[in-house]
């Protein structure tokens, strides 16, 4: 996609700045479900039913990216403790003191959201809290940087910097994007890198920033399903994302909770 490519107009923004709190409200929903005892299938179909009784479209059904064996057979990606993203809704039964990560997309009147957060299984220990803090901070420390004729490499850069001086490591395989005619678009937005480097930020840039964020190697795998992906160590690891907007006056975030 050509840089002119990125830019949205105003029609295409109001109406991703819609969807943007349709995606929200379905999350925070979501998350008042988590409790011992609920299934991560729970959880995808409590998700489907609002985005379908909203009029719209859960976007990550039946999508399927570039190199995958088959369409994505959930509407919402449920990943638990080592799971990194893209997990799989299932049987899987949610434990105490397990943490969860939930990454939802939106289609709007043909254009799209996403967002993801991570939230606790009824009470979770210091190491727990402190990997969801970090990620959610490196969040809103790589929001702030998204200004106008701001790059890309330092949007990486700032959130690599705050993970890293908390003891903690950004996987490198895995970034934020743009996003609105599709679920994923160009740029890729990688949570390291050099300041000043990779493409300039555009007013009317529509972008979705997703730290993912481990306790300790930054090493991951594929498992056998073909989408989740886990620790190499089997340590865990948090996520969180918004879909913001660049202004004139910085970034707006479309998917605020």
């Amino acid at each position: 996609m050509t840089k002119k490519g990125m830019i949205k107009t105003e029609e295409e923004i109001a109406i991703i700045r819609e969807g943007g709190k349709r995606l929200a409200s379905v999350l925070v929903a979501v998350k008042k479900i988590i409790k011992p005892g609920v299934t991560t299938k729970e959880l995808d179909r409590l998700a489907e039913r609002l985005i379908r009784e909203a009029g719209d479209e859960p976007a990550f059904l039946n999508y399927t990216p570039e190199g995958a064996r088959r369409p994505y057979p959930g509407s919402l990606c449920v990943s638990v403790n080592d799971e990194v993203v893209h997990g799989i809704a299932g049987d899987r039964v949610l434990r105490e003191g397990d943490i969860v990560g939930i990454d939802l997309g939106v289609k709007h009147k043909g254009l799209f959201t996403d967002a993801a957060m991570t939230v606790p299984v009824g009470s979770v220990d210091g190491p727990a809290m402190k990997i969801m803090r970090v990620t959610e901070e490196a969040l809103h420390i790589g929001i702030k940087e998204a200004r106008v004729d701001k790059t890309i490499g330092d949007i990486g850069h700032a959130i690599e910097k705050y993970v890293r001086n908390h003891g903690l490591t950004v996987v490198e395989e895995l970034g934020g994007h743009g996003v609105g005619y599709h679920q994923h678009e160009e740029p890729h937005i990688a949570n390291y890198g050099t300041r000043g480097q990779g493409v300039k930020l555009k007013e009317g840039m529509v972008l979705a920033l997703e730290p993912v964020v481990n306790e300790g190697t930054r090493f991951i795998k594929l498992l056998p399903d073909g989408y989740t992906y886990v620790t190499k160590d089997h340590k865990r690891s948090g996520h969180f994302e918004h879909t913001i907007l660049i202004t004139s006056k910085g970034a707006e975030i479309l998917t605020k909770i």
